[in-house]
């Protein structure tokens, strides 16, 4: 197979988008739309890719970091002045490149491949992905010859009313014969209104020199949607979590109300999983088979084990074991690790904790930077008491043990293997193992003083 390049065209500060973020970094389904368009590129057979930035550049490198490589276009001169910037990197090399925008992030690998298929079995030194609209206006129409090829592109500005009728659009995605796209760019005008080099104008000049330019009309039009403002921003998420939702259901996956489930393109979700309604699942999360989640549940890149539930509840940074229970109104924050069986309860906060197999907090309390072994009961109302101001501190709960209701564990603490804590006591000693631990004021009862109280009042 002839080698393969790709050239992303990223540059654009996207003033439309009216926003202080650079324009491709703008997420859909919770990744940026230039991660979107490099991750599809990566799953092609490609030699290289190219990406060119400008105005935040630096934070496009440090989104894609090692995925691509990338060169700086310091204006703003036009698509074929941004594709030359790669010049450097790849004129003169035999091959076929891509040409995709970064701001297009519902292209999918296998359109790409099949228009860089096509493009190379035609032989052609050009080809442009083209799409069929419905109302194609506003769009560039691709002109064709009786054998198929382009016979040109036309703005809707410039057609004619026979023109305007074509429902062929340009998607601004193209294929050219490397060497060729290099040499043609070296003669591309700016010779317009804009004054810019436009990517396009190659087309024509190849043709002029008796080269043949081809089209691959594209499925899907949805897939050519480019996002310059927050309008389109919007459709592009709801196409993308169309997309999502639908591939996840044909692989075996129960989404009780699509309209009103938002999953991430990384997620990764077993079969017989449920999702019920207001559901959202971000980031590179892992759901094995047989999870509940929701209703209305938010899980934030995280591990969630098979058979799992998760019920109206927040999961973040964290691994959930097997068979494990948690919610309604649970809050997982980051870095908790709850072994199989685990209950969490209603109410209940847990950051930084880790509990074994089994244990249970069913109800009200604070667990964070705690260590909690296996079998371990936790009552109602307690909390591990992690900080002092400026630092945080480890409470240990070994297997077995029993912590009583409205309990307060005085990090650093551990309360030993088999041991119990008195309900309403307040811990700052380790407890030996097999122990009772009482931490509480003796009772006294003080006979007929609710009447001496009530006669004051009276007073």
């Amino acid at each position: 197979m002839a080698n393969r390049f790709a050239v992303v065209l990223a540059a654009g500060q996207g003033t439309r988008m009216k926003s202080k973020l650079y324009k491709v970094l703008h997420p859909v389904a919770g990744k940026p739309m230039v991660q979107h368009v490099t991750d599809q590129l990566n799953q092609l057979e490609l030699s290289q890719i190219i990406t060119v930035v400008g105005f935040g550049a630096e934070t496009v490198q440090e989104q894609l970091g090692d995925s691509s490589e990338y060169v700086i276009q310091k204006e703003q001169l036009g698509t074929g002045h941004a594709v030359l910037q790669a010049g450097d990197h790849l004129s003169g090399k035999k091959g076929t490149t891509v040409v995709v925008c970064g701001d297009t992030p519902l292209l999918t690998s296998d359109t790409l491949e099949a228009l860089l298929s096509h493009h190379e079995q035609k032989q052609a030194k050009a080809t442009v992905l083209t799409a069929h609209a419905e109302d194609p206006h506003g769009y560039g129409r691709v002109l064709r010859d009786e054998r198929g090829d382009v016979k040109r592109i036309v703005e809707q500005k410039d057609a004619s009313p026979e023109e305007a009728k074509v429902q062929e659009i340009n998607t601004g995605t193209y294929c050219f014969d490397n060497e060729m796209l290099f040499e043609a760019l070296s003669s591309v005008s700016n010779d317009n209104a804009q004054g810019e080099y436009y990517l396009p104008d190659v087309m024509e000049i190849l043709q002029k020199e008796g080269e043949s330019v081809s089209a691959y009309q594209m499925e899907d039009l949805r897939e050519a949607l480019g996002v310059n403002d927050r309008v389109a921003l919007s459709r592009a998420e709801a196409f993308m979590r169309e997309r999502i939702n639908e591939n996840h259901m044909r692989g075996g996956v129960t989404i009780i109300d699509p309209s009103n489930t938002y999953i991430s393109a990384d997620a990764v979700i077993g079969q017989d999983v449920t999702i019920e309604p207001g559901t959202t699942i971000t980031g590179d999360t892992v759901i094995e088979d047989d999870v509940v989640i929701g209703p209305n549940s938010t899980v934030e890149r995280s591990y969630i084990g098979e058979g799992s539930v998760v019920k109206q509840s927040f999961v973040s940074d964290s691994k959930v074991g097997k068979r494990v229970k948690i919610g309604p109104f649970a809050h997982i924050r980051p870095e908790s690790d709850l072994g199989d069986e685990v209950k969490v309860g209603n109410f209940v906060e847990v950051k930084k904790a880790s509990f074994g197999e089994g244990s249970k907090v069913s109800h009200l309390s604070y667990i964070g930077d705690a260590d909690v072994g296996s079998g371990v009961n936790i009552g109602c109302g307690t909390i591990t008491v992690n900080y002092d101001g400026k630092n945080k501190f480890l409470t240990t709960i070994e297997d077995d043990a029993f912590i009583g209701c409205n309990s307060n564990l005085i990090a650093p603490v551990t309360v030993g293997k088999g041991s119990y804590v008195a309900a309403g006591s307040t811990i700052n000693k380790d407890v030996p193992k097999e122990s009772l631990s009482i931490a509480r004021a003796r009772q006294t009862n003080k006979e007929n003083y609710a009447q001496k109280l009530k006669s004051k009042k009276k007073d």
